[in-house]
């Protein structure tokens, strides 16, 4: 009789629906945690059985912070098996949402702690920030690394030049290891190259001669390091060896012979100079002598012109004109003699 209503029966079913949907959800949210908890206890089992602590809520809460929960975790058991049992799991997360690389920072400091290098965590943490491959550092501060100057991308010499002129070509290998304090904002490999090479340049350039180089190459080495190349940069200078050095040109008598050469050609400029100026200086007088030649000729043809002037004020008499030519006459026999004696001999 209580079911025999349509109504009523109608809404039993759709609450019976509902109920059963409603345990439906609840079983697959059930069933989501209860993976997500098995996977956080798989987590949390893993640092206990090595023996390190972390509790399952910090877990959970790590992935609710949508960081990768093994990368934290394995670091965490990584640094505190190493004996690093001063960092923490949110100086990792920290350092892992501000982009660093907490795996390599990890393995750095386990590393720096082994050879008994002093490194804190906030030194780690900013040098990795700034770029630096602190496990490299690390490595090269153990185990010192040879650097070539110059590299190959900057040729096979240094090339430098004694007093003397002689040119000398050097090459040199640099031993450094990693300074960590002054691995952030410390200069570079590249630093360290132009240092040495200047310095290279400087020692072959205060020589007296380039003999006195190649007897004894150590005094580049003693020069360079008592220079400190190594200030301000990310390295320790631990040795500088001349690894070859040989002789190049004579610079010198190259610049003695164009500065001769150029000494030859200003001569020869000043000495056409003086020869062009003594041509026109010949050139001058030889207008200057026929200018007066020209005068002389115009001198004479006024002699018969006054002549005939005396003749007409009475100044000069027909005998007078004849005995002037007789002696003009006599006076041109004479030279014409002479001349043919001269001839004779």
């Amino acid at each position: 009789m209580l079911f025999s209503n349509p109504l009523l029966a109608e809404t039993i079913s759709s609450v019976g629906g509902f109920l059963l949907l409603l345990i439906a959800i609840v079983g697959l949210i059930a069933v989501i945690l209860f993976f997500m908890v098995i996977r956080y206890v798989s987590l949390w089992f893993q640092a206990f059985v090595s023996g390190t602590p972390i509790s399952l809520f910090n877990i959970i809460g790590i992935s609710l912070r949508k960081i990768p929960t093994k990368v934290i975790l394995n670091a965490r058991i990584t640094s505190y098996k190493a004996g690093l049992k001063q960092i923490t799991v949110a100086d990792l997360e920290t350092h892992y949402l501000a982009g660093g690389n907490i795996i390599n920072v990890v393995r750095a400091m386990i590393a720096a702690d082994k050879a008994n290098f002093p490194l804190t965590w906030r030194q780690a943490t900013a040098i990795d920030l700034a770029g630096r491959d602190l496990l490299e550092a690390v490595k090269t501060s153990v185990n010192p690394k040879v650097i070539d100057c110059p590299d190959n991308r900057q040729g096979d010499y240094v090339i430098a030049v004694a007093k003397d002129g002689v040119q000398l070509k050097c090459r040199a290998r640099v031993t450094v290891r990693t300074n960590l304090l002054q691995l952030v904002g410390g200069a570079t490999e590249e630093t360290i190259i132009a240092r040495v090479g200047e310095g290279i340049v400087n020692a072959i350039g205060a020589a007296e001669t380039h003999t006195d180089v190649l007897e004894s190459p150590q005094r580049i080495s003693r020069l360079l390091l008592e220079r400190g190349l190594d200030a301000q940069t990310a390295f320790e200078i631990l040795s500088i060896d001349i690894a070859d050095i040989s002789i190049g040109d004579n610079i010198g008598a190259r610049l003695r012979a164009d500065k001769a050469e150029s000494d030859k050609r200003i001569a020869q400029a000043k000495a056409e100079e003086r020869r062009a100026m003594a041509v026109a200086m010949e050139h001058e007088n030889s207008a200057k002598v026929r200018e007066m030649q020209a005068k002389f000729v115009e001198a004479e043809a006024q002699i018969p012109m006054a002549i005939a002037d005396a003749f007409r004020k009475g100044n000069l008499g027909v005998m007078d004109y004849y005995r002037m030519k007789n002696v003009q006459a006599d006076t041109e026999m004479r030279r014409s003699l002479s001349k043919e004696g001269d001839d004779i001999k």
